[in-house]
């Protein structure tokens, strides 16, 4: 049986897909599930981001031999972590069954005010100062759609206890955002099954970028109408929804 990687993006680590792993794991007749982080962030606060995205996929590919989860594996990853996903199927595409891609964008497929959506572009410094609580209420702001319900108030608190206990330096931020700008993907399909997941309310990344892959790889490609750049904790159940349904055309 195959093992689900999942991967999130800027800043962010394994506890921020809140219920979704469990959630995702039980709808797919509990295939392993295993949450990485990366360099910087989550519980790997004190190491120093990676240069690249290339060796943010070394990186797991080495965590994941030390846990001892061998290929193939399926990669479910979101915005940077998508990034990656789409490297590892480039360099090492035989140890890779499929890949799940949500609200990503790439250069050179992408330009760049697609990829990021200009009026971000100061907020998105601010992300370098200001307390936890100012940062993480900025970033769900920007991720999320939902109205501010208790339940989005207990998600900010929850994000706001993961920034002080597992703090992110101002460095790795610079580092891991300038890896994203950096990188540049091939202009080809990746070599293993691709399905893209974007909300159309992203206020993070144009949804644009998302079709201009489809079209572009020839892939598949499920639109959300109301969700934004978060879009698992947004709508977790349409994401498993449209993931299961991906997965079970193959038979």
């Amino acid at each position: 049986m195959s093992t689900w990687i999942f991967f999130r993006g800027l800043m962010r680590e394994s506890r921020h897909w809140g219920e979704f792993p469990a959630l995702f794991q039980h709808a797919m007749a509990e295939q392993p599930v295993v949450l990485l982080d990366f360099p910087g962030n989550g519980c790997l606060h004190m190491q120093t981001s990676a240069r690249n995205i290339e060796e943010m996929v070394n990186f797991a590919r080495s965590q994941l031999q030390q846990l001892g989860h061998a290929p193939p594996y399926r990669l479910l990853a979101i915005s940077l972590g998508a990034m990656v996903a789409v490297a590892w199927s480039r360099i090492y595409p035989e140890e890779l069954e499929k890949m799940v891609l949500i609200n990503t964008s790439l250069a050179p497929c992408n330009p760049f005010y697609h990829r990021l959506r200009p009026q971000n572009y100061l907020p998105l410094l601010r992300l370098l100062y200001g307390t936890a609580a100012q940062r993480e209420s900025l970033i769900l702001r920007l991720t999320s759609t939902r109205s501010r319900t208790e339940v989005l108030q207990a998600t900010l608190g929850n994000w706001v206890a993961y920034a002080k206990e597992y703090p992110i330096s101002r460095a790795n931020i610079l580092r891991q955002l300038k890896a994203a700008l950096a990188y540049r993907a091939s202009p080809n399909k990746p070599p293993v099954p691709v399905l893209l997941l974007a909300a159309e309310q992203d206020r993070l990344v144009n949804v644009k970028s998302s079709i201009a892959l489809a079209q572009h790889w020839g892939c598949a490609i499920k639109l959300h109408s109301t969700a934004g750049h978060d879009l698992p904790l947004d709508d977790c159940a349409w994401v498993i929804q449209q993931i299961k349904e991906w997965t079970q055309a193959d038979y």
